[in-house]
């Protein structure tokens, strides 16, 4: 799976004027024939929405298969507000490269800011830059989790 920037910036334009409301949280090309849009409104999302935005999203159709899908419990982080809100949760971030030697991480959020965040992964403080972020997404505790 990769973000494709110039998808996102095509359907976070269209969506923009068709429902402003909705925010686009993700997209992916999951393969060279299929895209995944992540979206999430004040009042959550429902079938009837995700219909409404894959049809409004005809150009990406004309080139890709399409799934319109709500974040989830385990909703993605991809921008620096995404990393904010959920500041002092648990999160797994993945990097294109290493980062203080490893590439993935798994951790309690302990700041964010508009080029980095930083974990707390076991005690240790690690911060990584926004920019090496592959995906990222909230962590539903197993034990004990109230999310």
């Amino acid at each position: 799976m990769q973000r494709d920037a110039r998808l996102q910036e095509q359907v976070e334009t269209i969506l923009r004027e068709a429902y402003p409301e909705v925010e686009v949280l993700l997209v992916e090309q999951l393969s060279p024939g299929m895209v995944r849009v992540f979206i999430d409104r004040p009042g959550g999302v429902d079938l009837d929405l995700c219909e409404r935005v894959s049809t409004a999203l005809a150009p990406v159709r004309e080139q890709h298969a399409l799934e319109v899908s709500s974040p989830g419990i385990e909703r993605p982080l991809v921008k620096p507000e995404h990393f904010r809100r959920v500041v002092g949760e648990p999160v797994l971030v993945k990097t294109e490269r290493a980062v203080a030697g490893r590439r993935s991480f798994k951790g309690v959020l302990t700041d964010a800011q508009e080029d980095m965040i930083q974990l707390d992964q076991d005690g240790e403080a690690v911060t990584i830059p926004l920019a090496a972020v592959r995906r990222s997404n909230l962590v539903v505790e197993q034990l004990g989790g109230t999310r």
